[in-house]
């Protein structure tokens, strides 16, 4: 099954010849790309989030599968919805999935569901798409979106996906398993000052690798951290995959770009390794 591309023109430019240039534009040149467990990347429009984005993907050197995991913004299809097999399309190209890595997930865990409705107009993933792309022509896909923030899914979920990584890292090579994507964007429409504040107890969570202290920040402080459950999904994951480095790469506001400090939205790119 082919899935459109559905925020090209959008969130991004729909040219493929801009849309590579602001790719290159936004990332780093100067990085030296290194194997990593998994990413945090924002989902904003590339104008907004591009520059955070692009100097996460800088420093990776991607494997031929990333697992992508974002929150579900449109409401369509189940909790823990998986697109099972096809292409999904961006401007200038195409993705494939990898179906043995879907079919393993839905496998192992039941109560996620081959779904492509969940997918259909949702953004958080996309924009992820034209970095992964042009850093490596080859790569595929495993689509994951999470319409629920359950503790013991979100812990499940991750446990799953990483017995499924360490597997394919026997299989294959310790530098061959799949990379780890969580998308999300932090605080959402407060003053710039109210955002830093507190989206710092997120970071910081983040940063000790720490998925229920992440959770309880969110609840303390209000956080409107829309892809909770995809971050707090990867943290149980990059855990038991025995991870032990969280390094924030950059953290901007959407004030930074407009100038409008009166409602912002936060940007957070982590590199865990």
């Amino acid at each position: 099954m082919i899935r459109q591309a559905a925020v090209a023109g959008q969130f991004y430019n729909a040219s493929p010849e801009v849309l590579r240039a602001d790719v290159a534009r936004y990332s780093d040149a100067s990085a030296t790309p290194q194997a990593a467990t998994a990413v945090v990347s924002p989902h904003a429009g590339l104008m907004y989030s591009g520059h955070v984005a692009g100097a996460v993907y800088s420093r990776v050197s991607l494997p031929q599968t990333v697992i992508l995991i974002g929150p579900n913004h449109t409401g369509f299809g189940p909790p823990v919805s998986v697109f099972p097999e096809g292409t999904w399309l961006i401007p200038g190209g195409q993705l494939a999935i990898d179906r043995t890595v879907t079919a393993e997930v839905l496998a192992r865990y039941p109560q996620a569901e081959a779904d492509t409705s969940a997918h259909q107009f949702e953004h958080c993933l996309e924009v992820q798409l034209p970095f992964l792309r042009q850093a490596r022509a080859d790569v595929r896909i495993v689509p994951i979106v999470l319409g629920t923030t359950r503790e013991e899914v979100c812990r499940d979920l991750g446990l799953c996906l990483a017995e499924i990584i360490e597997a394919h890292a026997a299989q294959r090579s310790r530098s061959a398993r799949p990379l780890l994507i969580a998308s999300t964007d932090m605080s959402h429409y407060e003053p710039d000052s109210v955002t830093r504040a507190k989206d710092r107890f997120a970071l910081e969570a983040i940063q000790r690798l720490d998925p229920e202290g992440l959770q309880a920040a969110v609840r303390a402080h209000q956080i409107t951290m829309c892809g909770l459950g995809p971050t707090v999904t990867m943290l149980h994951a990059v855990r038991a995959l025995g991870a032990t480095d969280s390094s924030l790469v950059r953290y901007a506001t959407s004030g930074d770009i407009s100038g409008d400090l009166d409602r912002v939205v936060g940007y957070a790119g982590f590199v865990i390794t």
